[in-house]
């Protein structure tokens, strides 16, 4: 049964999309009260794609940063399980795999090193991820033989998600156990008294914090506040074609674009990623590229039919990595943004770092420094 409405709230999250609806699930499993405000509905920007690749940063140069994402996407197959448990809503979650194509001898050689520091970064004989690289013409009946004249690399820690699935179990959740509002626009927060200030009459709403967890929005909603611009939306594309018969194929990353098969009897291609854009709509232009451009290293796709296609705006922080934590010059106001292409695969370990700083608990994961506030406002 849904909770009752109430006027006040521990937490206040604006926006329903990935980093939102993670918030909003890990700060109702620790005790707090929840309310969630999203001006249109769930899943209506970014975090509503088809794509769904969960991949990880190469094994080279190691950094926080690349150990968070790794943390991240060896406990998610955990955290899906317990999520579609509890919703009885499957995420569409499965660790597929990724091909590599090798195209030089260069990068032959390049990630012949690669897979050297895999055995000591990844730890195969614990993690059972693997990173090798196989002679040409290895899994040629899924990747065309010709894009990799020099081998693949093939590796075992990448993964792949349903996001429309997985973002309805998060939101069932919030639902049941928190509070849900969906068209309706946020816009003020007064952290002297918590009130929130929202385009509709929903009654009054306070709280004692807020996040702003409201994706490309949130950029502005941060000037407001620091007088500082930190970020921008890239516009990205990408389709889903009929895949029956490829459901237990591995993801392959092959011209800047991913090939990715699901559950569901489906194959997502994509994604472009345009800094400059006059429409946030999608380009026929863009969405026939994509089909040109994966068929010739996919020739399993060709001839399949185009199920839907998605545009969205998705939010890059001007340093590269995502903001996670208190607003500079506030004592109330928390930021989640700037996920940009890996938000599905750190979402829930961001969730559980913010909720640890909201209710003074140790993170499982602390954040990378790169990550912090103190790193993307001078």
């Amino acid at each position: 049964m849904s909770s009752t409405p109430r006027d006040h709230y521990d937490l206040a999250i604006v926006g329903g999309g990935i980093f939102g609806l993670s918030i909003a699930y890990k700060a109702l499993k620790a005790g707090l009260s929840v309310v969630l405000i999203e001006r249109d509905k769930v899943g209506a920007g970014s975090s509503g794609g088809v794509l769904g690749a969960l991949m990880p940063h190469m094994p080279a140069r190691w950094n926080p940063k690349k150990e968070f994402q790794f943390q991240a996407l060896h406990q998610l197959e955990a955290y899906a399980r317990g999520l579609e448990a509890e919703t009885g809503i499957a995420t569409g979650y499965r660790r597929c795999g990724r091909i590599l194509p090798l195209t030089t001898q260069d990068k032959l050689d390049h990630h012949m090193e690669r897979a050297e520091e895999a055995l000591e970064r990844w730890n195969p004989a614990d993690t059972g991820f693997s990173y090798q690289v196989e002679p040409a013409g290895s899994r040629s009946d899924w990747l065309n033989g010709a894009s990799a004249p020099f081998g693949i690399v093939y590796e075992t820690l990448a993964a792949r998600i349903a996001p429309r699935d997985y973002l309805a179990a998060l939101a069932a959740y919030v639902r049941e156990k928190g509070r849900l509002i969906e068209g309706t626009r946020f816009e003020g927060y007064a952290e002297d008294t918590g009130a929130l200030s929202v385009s509709d009459a929903t009654g009054q709403i306070s709280s004692d914090r807020l996040v702003l967890a409201s994706g490309p929005a949130a950029f502005a909603q941060i000037e407001a506040l620091t007088g500082q611009m930190i970020g921008r939306g890239e516009k990205g594309q990408a389709l889903l074609l009929e895949g029956a018969g490829l459901e237990e194929k591995p993801a392959i990353y092959c011209d800047g674009l991913y090939v990715v098969p699901h559950d569901d009897g489906t194959v997502a291609v994509g994604s472009t990623s345009d800094r400059h854009y006059e429409t946030t709509e999608v380009d026929p232009v863009r969405t026939q590229d994509l089909i040109t451009r994966a068929t010739a290293f996919c020739p399993a796709l060709e001839g399949r039919e185009v199920l839907t296609v998605w545009a969205g705006i998705r939010p890059r922080c001007s340093k590269r990595d995502a903001l996670v934590g208190l607003l500079p010059g506030t004592d109330r106001t928390y930021v989640a943004t700037g996920g940009y292409k890996i938000s599905f695969g750190i979402a829930h370990l961001i969730a559980d770092a913010l909720v640890g700083e909201l209710t003074g608990s140790v993170p499982q994961v602390p954040l990378p420094p790169s990550y912090l506030p103190a790193h993307h406002f001078p």
